[in-house]
């Protein structure tokens, strides 16, 4: 327990007496400022005075722990110490923490296979990969749309049975076979979408472990033979005729107009960072989603950026918001772009939501001291996110899932909003886990709403360009990895003006590197 000392300066004309915990945490320097306002001592005595309060503190500190450390050696010796167990505790700590001392064990199965497909797929072997995935993610694709049309044929079938006894209810109908009728349609309807799902989770299953033999069979016949497999596989699907001109066409589309700006700046008061910054309107689910066409043979190009980058230093991130409750409907659109094709590397997107739901249960039940949440709630709070791991998305590796409520939307939040601090968190979180490149809503939302005005964007895109910049700079001060690319996402339909607006914002609070034209 910290104990209270008495500190006494006295010199030619003033003296004080002030009583101080020890140990004493906090600044020095600060405490002698205080000491001079509350005893309205001159201002030139605060060096001597500072001097004075930190030999003090060190003295008594030195003081306070000897005494502490005399009991513990003296009950030691009275043997009230469990010595052993101490002893014990001391080595477990040491074994994990300290990797001389830790215990020698093998690499499991996950490492095993990251390090496998690591290396395939920064060798020729990575367009037979591709091929495999995207022959395994067409399979996948056809038997939901199957799924889908199964489920569509039931409820439309069931809902003109429905529609016929109602007609009839005043004639051989009753309120209580329609309600018989109503349960049986919800037991036939719940059957068939489980015995189709419980296939499509089979199916899944079943090329997740024949994908992950593969790439173990793969690298050990390049151990063997000192050579890594070529593309020149059966694996390979044959071209269609019309390839050519499909491909044209899909070319067609992603060149269509799209609201984007890039910017390069510098951070920094000394040494200086460079960032590519970048802002664009579109839909949050184009940067997860893979648009595959059917009649395409080859895996999208998108795909190729996301295997490089993946098990590397180069992480690609995505802010998606949420409400307080882990997988509601708000990301029901989300985990449905999961499930379109095989997760090869990573849990299934709803193992990994039960995990980190039923973590923070765990959380929620023993709150750690000096907590500020609510003991009594059971959900997520304003500013608070998880983040889930991807390898079958487009564009992205991790997705943090920020959760957000109605005041998001009022004109007058700060810099101190939960939200803005979760930006904040999730900066220092990339940081620390090699994600460099992030995706933000500039305006905190992804989607239109009535109140978005021109001033209610701009007031909004203001305090999301400043705040963003002062964390960026406070990085610089966390270590871990640089963030290098930042984009600033816009929702879907917003107006060229406000867009125009929001580009020319950016250069006023971040400064841009121009190009030097030498005469």
């Amino acid at each position: 327990m910290p104990e209270k000392k008495d500190f006494i300066y006295i010199n030619e004309k003033h003296g004080i007496e002030y009583s101080l915990l020890i140990p004493y945490e906090e600044s020095v320097e600060e405490l002698a400022h205080i000491l001079i306002i509350q005893f309205n001592l001159p201002i030139y005595i605060e060096k001597e005075l500072t001097q004075h309060l930190r030999i003090f503190i060190e003295d008594r500190t030195n003081e306070y722990f000897e005494e502490i450390s005399d009991q513990v050696v003296q009950k030691g010796k009275d043997h009230e110490i469990p010595i052993d167990d101490i002893v014990k505790n001391w080595e477990k700590l040491m074994r994990e923490e300290i990797i001389e001392f830790g215990e020698r064990r093998c690499a499991s199965d996950e490492e095993l296979f990251a390090t496998a497909y690591h290396k395939l797929v920064h060798s020729p072997a990575l367009e037979t990969m591709l091929q495999l995935e995207h022959m395994y993610s067409k399979i996948v694709r056809q038997k939901t749309e199957e799924k889908n049309a199964l489920i569509k044929k039931l409820s439309d079938s069931q809902s003109e049975e429905m529609n016929k006894a109602v007609d009839r209810l005043e004639q051989d109908m009753t309120e209580s076979k329609i309600n018989e009728l109503v349960a049986r349609h919800y037991e036939s309807h719940s059957l068939l979408q489980g015995q189709l799902s419980s296939e499509l989770d089979t199916l899944k299953e079943a090329q997740r472990r024949e994908y992950r033999e593969w790439v173990m069979q793969m690298l050990e016949q390049n151990q063997a033979n000192s050579s890594l497999p070529t593309p020149s596989s059966p694996l390979m699907p044959v071209v269609p005729r019309n390839f050519q001109n499909t491909r044209a066409n899909s070319r067609d589309q992603i060149n269509s107009p799209l609201l984007e700006e890039s910017f390069t700046i510098h951070l920094g008061s000394q040494l200086k960072q460079m960032h590519n910054i970048r802002i664009l309107s579109a839909d949050v689910m184009d940067l997860c989603s893979i648009h595959d066409d059917e009649q395409l043979s080859e895996p999208t190009p998108q795909l190729l950026q996301t295997a490089l980058g993946l098990y590397s230093n180069d992480l690609s991130g995505l802010v998606l918001m949420t409400d307080n409750k882990i997988g509601s409907r708000l990301t029901q659109e989300f985990q449905e772009v999961c499930q379109q094709t095989t997760e090869f590397h990573f849990p299934h997107i709803e193992d990994q939501l039960n995990k980190i739901s039923s973590i923070a249960q765990q959380h929620f039940k023993n709150p750690q001291n000096g907590s500020s949440r609510n003991s009594n709630s059971e959900l997520l709070q304003t500013g608070d996110f998880y983040m889930t791991r991807h390898s079958n998305l487009a564009q992205v590796h991790v997705i943090f899932h920020m959760v957000t409520d109605d005041s998001i939307r009022g004109i007058d939040i700060n810099s101190r909003h939960p939200v803005v601090l979760g930006l904040r968190h999730i900066l220092k979180t990339a940081c620390s886990n090699d994600i460099t490149s992030l995706t933000i809503p500039l305006l905190l939302q992804y989607e239109m709403t009535e109140e978005m005005t021109i001033n209610w964007c701009e007031k909004r895109a203001e305090l999301v360009f400043k705040c963003i910049k002062g964390f960026m700079i406070e990085m610089a001060s966390w270590g871990g990895s640089e963030l290098k690319n930042l984009q600033f996402m816009l929702p879907q339909g917003i107006s060229q003006a406000v867009f125009t607006s929001m580009t020319e914002m950016l250069p006023r609070i971040f400064k841009v590197c121009n190009p030097k034209i030498l005469a």
